[in-house]
């Protein structure tokens, strides 16, 4: 099952690496794929690859990739094993600015691959950009973290803070962002464990 899910994904990464809809193809290094593991648990769904995960071609890998391993550590999940991650866009825009609508047009079938191949019970919508695009609202990701939402495929899906938003919001107290956080990744493991 596992290896069908796989030969699937790498015929969509294929398409994308010789990707030109849009012109970012024309800055990027690498094209961001995924990482993690393949599974139809748990997926997670960043904004757009930043300067590192460009460099390296894989999702967060710099200084917000170590603390949302931190995270899922937490609670005794880990990227290795138990998450699927991916981002809205496969190329990293210039100066790490938001995608452009166009730009994530263009990526849209990338992603809407992943997730239909994947059919994940639990998303989790990582940052403004990813919530925006997902879920189409103009809705802070303040007001709206830490609830479930319907997703495709009869998924659940949760809006959660970007680790680099996380960096530079330090405090733990009751009601900062990264005590936000701590309360929304147990949620999502309780869900998680809740899944055949």
């Amino acid at each position: 099952m596992a290896e069908n899910l796989e030969v699937q994904l790498a015929a969509v990464k294929e398409k994308c690496l010789s990707c030109k809809k849009c012109s970012l193809c024309k800055s990027r290094t690498n094209i961001v794929f995924s990482g993690g593991i393949p599974n139809h648990k748990l997926m997670l769904i960043g904004e757009a690859p930043g300067y590192y995960e460009d460099q390296k071609g894989e999702p967060f890998v710099g200084k917000a990739g170590q603390l949302l391993d931190k995270i899922f550590a937490s609670v005794g999940l880990s990227r290795e094993k138990d998450v699927y991650i991916c981002n809205t866009i496969k190329c990293r825009p210039p100066e790490n600015r938001d995608p452009l609508p166009e730009e994530k047009e263009a990526c849209k079938e990338y992603l809407e691959a992943q997730i239909e191949i994947l059919k994940p019970r639990i998303i989790l919508l990582c940052g403004r950009v990813a919530v925006n695009s997902i879920l189409g609202t103009t809705q802070g990701i303040t007001r709206i973290r830490g609830r479930w939402f319907e997703g495709p495929n009869f998924s659940k899906m949760m809006p959660i803070f970007h680790p680099s938003y996380l960096l530079r919001n330090d405090s733990r107290e009751k009601g900062s962002p990264k005590w936000l956080m701590w309360q929304d990744i147990q949620e999502i493991k309780k869900a998680y464990d809740m899944l055949d």
